[in-house]
């Protein structure tokens, strides 16, 4: 059956050759390449190629107003909750490794930060760029302690190095 299904011819109409632009006035799209004469549609480029040109009124993008700032060099912040931290083994040391296997820590980031959402039962060595002060208060009374990893050195370090 497969046989001749590939052998079967396509229908009246279903294969045409691409069409060639600008190949001599015999071929009847010559010259201009069946754009007419001049104008802004029978240019290569300008105005009408652009996706956001809105015919001559006034584009969307310089109608609406600007408020704030955004800053164009920002980190990526990944966040780990007490919660996420509370799942290691005791006495483990936490780094942005470990977190990636277990899957808390995903993709491109700058920097990691714990935050102090949900409750830690466990003594934890923590490594990470960021922490809040509930959260390096609560690792720090299970015994644990809380290791900051530095990712700039400040400059008169960097300066001695």
């Amino acid at each position: 059956m497969s046989d001749r299904l590939a052998k079967l011819p396509a229908p009246v109409g279903a294969n045409t050759k691409k069409t060639r632009v600008g190949r001599g006035v015999g071929s009847g799209l010559g010259k201009t390449s069946g754009r007419g004469q001049k104008g802004q549609k029978a240019r290569s480029t300008g105005l009408n190629g652009k996706a956001w040109f809105q015919g001559g009124q006034t584009p969307l993008m310089r109608r609406l107003p600007k408020r704030g700032f955004r800053q164009p060099f920002q980190d990526k912040v990944a966040e780990v909750s007490l919660d996420q931290l509370d799942q290691f083994d005791a006495g483990a040391v936490v780094s942005e490794s470990e977190l990636r296997v277990m899957g808390f820590v995903k993709g491109a980031v700058d920097k990691i930060k714990v935050l102090a959402t949900g409750e830690l039962t466990k003594k934890l060595t923590v490594k990470a760029h960021a922490f809040s002060k509930a959260a390096k208060e609560q690792i720090e009374k299970h015994g644990g302690s809380v290791e900051l990893v530095i990712v700039h050195p400040p400059k008169e370090e960097a300066a001695k190095a």
